[in-house]
């Protein structure tokens, strides 16, 4: 009897010591995540690849983007080493702040230079790490309020007046990096069910412009197109591809499909097929 008290004692404190374990592990991870200015490139030769994100892009990463380079790098003898970074993060550079047009702006032109905004690494810091350079909007950009007719560069307010300006400055700073690549998705869209009818086309509207007036070829810059993919056409995020009717990040299924095509678009860019190659990865 002894001896079976003291198996169950064992027993429940190795799962205290697991579970403490993995919860220290997550608070950790979670710190490091949230403190880290910039993530570190793998060492070594290669192509170094960062992709910046939020919710939407985590989904679409862990459809199997790290994998998908793994198997490329073994089946091509390469070394295209890609890492992930949430950008920005909540604090301190402030919590309900997103990746808008606004906030790439904010911190890599307006406060850009060679040190960091808020935690945030500028332009400056991420080209002396990173040949390719990617970023996105997750879908609270398509939230758009019609335009007032004063453009105002300064300003966060979703409206597509604004988003044109930040994304004409964009264009200009990356331009000078003229010796890396970036890739920007498209932005993400909502289904039906969690945006207004206007909201979605004016999103559409102003997605349309970067896809077929902001975009150039010949430069340094290229597309993947995750709005078409998610839309197929039409104006909303399609209800099968999304959690739920009302939740409009990407399902499991979604994720895993589009995920190959997303890391077929990166090597494209990188093997200088970025301009006449299909931008949504098909």
């Amino acid at each position: 009897m002894k001896k079976i008290v003291l198996v169950l004692f064992g027993i429940a404190a190795l799962f205290i010591l697991i579970s403490v374990g993995i919860r220290g592990y997550r608070y950790f991870h979670k710190r490091y995540m949230y403190t880290i200015t910039l993530k570190e490139a793998h060492p070594g030769d290669g192509i170094k690849i960062i992709f910046f994100h939020h919710s939407t892009g985590r989904f679409i990463w862990r459809g199997g983007v790290p994998q998908w380079f793994k198997e490329y790098n073994r089946e091509n003898n390469k070394n295209y080493q890609i890492i992930e970074q949430i950008f920005p993060k909540p604090d301190p550079y402030g919590y309900g702040r997103l990746n808008f047009p606004y906030d790439y702006w904010n911190i890599w032109v307006n406060n850009g230079g060679p040190e960091p905004y808020k935690n945030e690494p500028t332009l400056e810091m991420v080209a002396k790490k990173y040949d390719i350079i990617i970023w996105k909007h997750c879908f609270p950009v398509t939230y758009i309020s019609e335009d007032m007719g004063e453009p105002n560069i300064n300003s966060d307010e979703k409206r597509i007046e604004n988003y044109k300006l930040h994304y004409e400055a964009l264009k200009s700073k990356m331009n000078q990096f003229n010796s890396k690549k970036f890739i920007v998705w498209t932005g993400a869209a909502q289904v039906r069910g969690a945006i207004g009818d206007e909201s979605a086309r004016l999103a559409r509207s102003f997605f349309h412009w970067v896809r077929d007036e902001w975009d150039q070829p010949n430069d340094n810059i290229f597309l993947w197109d995750f709005y078409e993919l998610e839309t197929e056409g039409g104006l909303y995020f399609k209800d099968e591809y999304a959690m739920s009717e009302k939740d409009s990040h990407p399902n499991k299924s979604f994720s895993e499909r589009v995920a190959p095509l997303f890391c077929q678009r990166i090597v494209d860019v990188i093997e200088g097929r970025g301009d006449r190659s299909n931008i949504t990865g098909k």
